[in-house]
């Protein structure tokens, strides 16, 4: 597979990637040294489309919550299923990176086998919503450690997640995916 480039510039600084995954053949997920804290991740991706790579793009906690919103709206109770799963992981997987082993760790091979695996229990959503399962529970996962790591007190994306769940109105959900984070 012919894989585009995924470094970027920014403030006529080229930024390369600490490590990338692929995703279905139709992602492309890369992992930056952020700049918020010494060990913040950056996150972009591009997502193939009518054959061609997208430009680098930011994800935003805006469009995982559409997404989910579109599987919810098609499969309740699986959708609800998966938040589960992710709050779940949130409570009791999710701790700041203090050490570049930590953070090394946590892009290794096993977390992409890890998001296989799980994704394997939400076959009902494929193909529904703009975004795969794997892609979704690789950006969850990589969100919460990068808030987490930027403040031990986070909270924002796991509020996301509960009103998802709890089916809060659109207003509430959309202020809270909408929170200026970076």
């Amino acid at each position: 597979m012919n894989l585009p480039n995924m470094i970027y510039k920014r403030n006529g600084q080229e930024h390369h990637p600490l490590r990338t995954f692929t995703v279905n053949g139709e992602y492309i997920l890369a992992v930056y040294q952020g700049s918020l804290s010494e060990y913040d991740l950056l996150i972009k991706y591009r997502q193939k489309e009518n054959g061609k790579w997208s430009r680098i793009r930011t994800p935003k906690h805006i469009h995982w919550a559409v997404d989910v919103l579109i599987k919810m709206s098609l499969e309740k109770d699986k959708t609800k299923d998966f938040l589960d799963f992710l709050i779940d992981y949130w409570d009791n997987n999710v701790s700041p990176l203090k050490s570049k082993e930590e953070r090394n760790s946590l892009l290794s091979d096993e977390l992409l086998n890890q998001v296989n695996n799980e994704a394997n229990q939400y076959l009902e959503l494929v193909g529904k919503g703009e975004y795969s399962v794997k892609f979704l529970i690789l950006i969850a996962k990589l969100l919460m450690f990068q808030e987490k790591t930027n403040l031990d007190t986070a909270y924002m994306f796991k509020n996301l997640l509960e009103a998802l769940k709890d089916g809060q109105d659109i207003f509430k959900i959309v202020s809270i995916a909408t929170h200026n984070r970076r």
